[in-house]
């Protein structure tokens, strides 16, 4: 079945709708970490701000790509080990190879992802995003992580909440603030999912470097832009009442390396992102 028999209608009208206002004047996390990835969907104000970072701390430039491994190796494990065969990803952020469902098809092509997001410019490129193997599903979805609620009830078009899903929510809590409580949502989105469903999260953190990611957290308030590193114990609280799969919550290079890892080496305080998958009893 071609891909856009697949399309919510948010992603078809991205297609042919009037341009929207991606407001590239002013920096987006999702461009930003696009442009510390190498890709090319990032604008000036998007580039100014990454290159702050690299300038205020180092471990602005290795934290995208480490998470980022990091999420191949989760979807690969959750896929080829733990059998989960539907995803809901959270604050998908820019399509960046390999993704998602290129990463759990490549396993089993009948496997079904929901991506999620709320940012213009990730909805212009739903086309990549929903081009799912043959036998599987791909869908996306414009909604905000702040509204779990919407996200639940539209995701339930795709996936089947009778069985196991894999709920990814891959460095998005650290853009929410404690005034929308994230742990809240993530709650109310883990209450919703069946025994036996899986939590991948990650998180920036400020326990190695804190002077400099305050410095991070103060030039993105600056422009605009929520972002709230935090401590280990704050982190763990998203699995409370979860089952962690070995080794836990850890720095994301940490968890699991394998052969294609690329950051295995580098320092704690240079990755500075924690990682765990933990499973709804």
């Amino acid at each position: 079945m071609a891909d856009a028999d697949w399309m919510t209608a948010a992603a078809a009208e991205a297609v042919d709708r009037d341009p929207v206002d991606l407001r590239t004047d002013l920096p987006h996390p999702a461009r930003v970490y696009d442009y510390l990835l190498g890709g090319k969907d990032n604008f000036p104000a998007d580039r100014a701000v990454a290159e702050n970072g690299r300038r205020e701390n180092p471990a602005s430039d290795v934290a995208p790509g480490a998470n980022r491994d990091w999420l191949r190796r989760t979807v690969t494990h959750l896929t080829a080990e733990l059998g989960i065969r539907q995803f809901l990803d959270i604050g998908t952020g820019l399509p960046t190879s390999p993704n998602v469902h290129e990463v759990a098809q490549a396993i089993d092509p009948a496997v079904r992802v929901v991506y999620t997001d709320n940012d213009p410019i990730v909805l212009t490129h739903a086309r990549a995003l929903l081009a799912s193997a043959p036998e599987g599903v791909t869908d996306y979805l414009d909604a905000d992580f702040r509204n779990p609620q919407q996200i639940l009830e539209a995701a339930k078009r795709t996936l089947d909440f009778d069985q196991p899903i894999g709920l990814l929510l891959i460095a998005i809590a650290h853009f929410v603030g404690d005034a929308d409580e994230p742990h809240r949502v993530v709650r109310e989105l883990i209450d919703a999912l069946p025994s036996g469903s899986y939590l991948a999260l990650s998180h920036l953190t400020g326990d190695f470097l804190p002077e400099q990611w305050k410095k991070v957290e103060e030039m993105y308030a600056a422009r605009g832009v929520t972002m709230q590193v935090r401590p280990k114990s704050e982190v763990e609280r998203f699995f409370d009442g979860l089952e962690l799969v070995e080794p836990g919550l850890t720095l994301v290079h940490r968890w699991r390396p394998d052969e294609k890892d690329r950051f295995a080496d580098r320092s704690d305080a240079l990755v500075s992102v924690y990682g765990a998958v933990a499973r709804k009893p």
